[in-house]
């Protein structure tokens, strides 16, 4: 009797135990870069999905399981997968939440992890009732999302609108606008882009669109404009009307993140492709109209150990130059897939094993690699569009997000490609030319210590002697308020630090985040994002790149929570 106090006794101080160790270890967590990136909010968080009750669950009500269910799609799917198998994150099946118990769950849920669990309940994040709601939560039978099919018209096909037929539009360019200058703006909280002329700084137009649209891509005719928000939906925009707007829209999905056109020599504007978060799988359509002509699924295999992943999904796309294929790279199983459209009724894929978790990723200056972060393995691949095959496997630093990266001519090294991290202070430079560089290709050539973790782009243009590099994920807003500026003829002499915020002369107290570095088509200009919340003051800050001063802000009302932005001759020829 007294031994089974004794154990009683124990076991029941056990949470408080484990609270006090991941107090400590909570420290090192909190404000993480990488938590702040990949649990960013997901569009599912207001689908309706069927739920399945578990007799050995916690009880909940209905209301209880809906509430958790936003709170895990806004806040969590993003590391731990949308049936909880596990991403990026741990997997939190019921094999293992029902093991781990209510009381365990509270104490990981509140105080976080060293290992990037963000500590939810000691931020503030969450209440102690919403962490128990989610501890009960995470022990039920995962809900699945619907699929997204093509001829239910309850999904694809009901979603398509040509809102401009394809014979209706402009014979010619109708405006005077100097398209090649004109940038692509998120405006990420109002589900709109902003078209700004580059040349007179002005809002051209305000064209709504998805939510929180994740990229911007050009056709390779340069004529259309298409960009893809967070909930899946695509909008087609004609540049040549004479205010440019969309002409036809379409959801692929409930859930994506890329979107791309054809580019090889006979197929120019012929296709489009879009990959989605959820469900697992790409979607061909044509480039006109968006009309979807067929769906291919990513669930598969992953690379290495060999299991099947039931929502892998696809991270970024990119057309090949050299033949008629699109590299799509799918997340979870860590490979690059070789789609050839030659033929949409029998489709050829060859799959190319990289590394867990792939992510996004740019060309090299010859446009012949296409090198992308697999980011949970500190790597990057560098994928041969020529020759099929990977070229290369080359480590880098902690949890690397190059946007499309950095490409430029080092004095030693050559060409080298470049990406920043989310996850440490570096930058790494990679060697491109396996021909007049052979000892250097492939290879981490020279890691430059850059201003702090949660970097998110890096950029160049080869007009230009500087390396810009943003921090908007770091917790110091001194950090994530400025930008890094090297000379890439002179790296070892560190930094400057660019006080692009500052300059904006915001007049509240908002986040101000600086992000995403894009210059313009002459090279000569580099835009930044200064981003705040919704209801704060935002803009836009253009560098003179020659003198590094500031050389405009552009602030406008309708200017709301300014992320990515796109120069649509640089996109379109993929100089970055």
């Amino acid at each position: 009797m007294k031994m089974w106090k004794t154990g009683a006794i124990a076991a029941a101080l056990l949470p408080l135990a484990m609270a006090h160790a991941f107090a400590e270890e909570a420290k090192t967590t909190t404000n993480a870069p990488e938590a702040k990136y990949q649990s960013a909010g997901s569009p599912l968080a207001n689908v309706e999905m069927y739920q399945d009750i578990n007799p050995k669950a916690p009880p909940m009500s209905k209301a209880e399981f809906d509430k958790a269910r936003q709170i895990y799609f806004e806040r969590c799917a993003g590391c731990h997968g949308v049936l909880r198998k596990g991403a990026t994150g741990k997997p939190l099946t019921t094999d293992k939440t029902l093991a781990a118990g209510t009381d365990y769950l509270k104490v990981f849920i509140k105080y976080g992890s060293p290992a990037g669990m963000p500590n939810w309940g000691t931020s503030g994040e969450l209440s102690d009732d919403e962490v128990d709601l989610m501890a009960r939560y995470v022990q039920q039978t995962p809900p699945q999302p619907p699929e997204f099919g093509m001829k239910d018209m309850k999904d694809m096909k009901a979603t398509w609108k040509v809102i401009i037929p394809p014979d209706q539009r402009p014979k010619k360019k109708m405006n005077n606008y100097n398209i090649e200058n004109i940038f692509s703006t998120t405006l990420r909280d109002t589900g709109e882009v902003a078209l700004i002329d580059g040349d007179t700084k002005k809002i051209i137009n305000i064209v709504k669109t998805g939510y929180a649209v994740h990229i911007s891509r050009i056709s390779a005719s340069g004529r259309y404009l298409f960009v893809i928000g967070r909930d899946a939906k695509i909008n087609m925009i004609d540049l040549w009307m004479e205010k440019p707007d969309n002409v036809a829209e379409i959801r692929t999905g409930l859930e994506a993140r890329s979107v791309e056109t054809s580019k090889f020599k006979g197929y120019e504007d012929k296709l489009a492709i879009a990959g989605s978060y959820w469900p697992p799988q790409y979607v061909i359509m044509n480039g006109d109209t968006l009309e979807p002509l067929k769906i291919m699924a990513t669930r598969g295999m992953t690379v290495g150990d060999q299991e099947f992943h039931p929502e892998p999904r696809v991270a970024s796309i990119v057309a090949s130059h050299f033949k008629p294929e699109f590299l799509v790279n799918v997340k979870e199983t860590g490979k690059t897939l070789l789609v050839n459209y030659t033929d949409l009724n029998a489709i050829s894929t060859k799959e190319i094993p990289v590394s867990k978790y792939l992510h996004d990723g740019g060309l090299d200056s010859t446009k012949r690699y296409f090198m992308v972060a697999a980011n949970q393995s500190n790597q990057i691949g560098a994928i041969d569009m020529k020759e099929g095959k990977l070229a290369g496997l080359i480590d880098v630093g902690k949890i690397p997000h190059p946007g499309r990266g950095a490409n430029f001519i080092h004095p030693k090294y050559g060409p080298v490609w470049s990406t920043g991290h989310l996850g440490d202070d570096t930058i790494a430079l990679i060697g491109t030319d396996p021909v007049k560089h052979k000892q250097y290709a492939w290879k981490m050539v020279e890691s430059i210590k850059g201003p702090g973790g949660g970097a998110l782009f890096i950029k160049s243009h080869p007009k230009s002697k500087h390396l810009y590099s943003d921090t908007p994920l770091n917790p110091d807003p001194k950090l994530s308020q400025s930008v890094a500026v090297y000379d890439i003829n002179n790296l070892a002499a560190g930094y400057k630090t660019l006080p692009i915020a500052e300059w904006a002369g915001l007049k509240d107290d908002g986040a101000k985040r600086v992000v995403q570095p894009e210059y313009n088509k002459a090279g000569d200009e580099v835009w930044f994002s200064v981003w705040s919340a919704k209801n704060k003051e935002s803009a836009i800050v253009v560098v003179d790149d020659k003198t590094l001063q500031l050389k405009a802000v552009i602030k406008d009302p309708r200017i709301v929570t300014p992320t990515g932005h796109f120069n649509l001759y640089n996109t379109q020829h993929d100089i970055y």
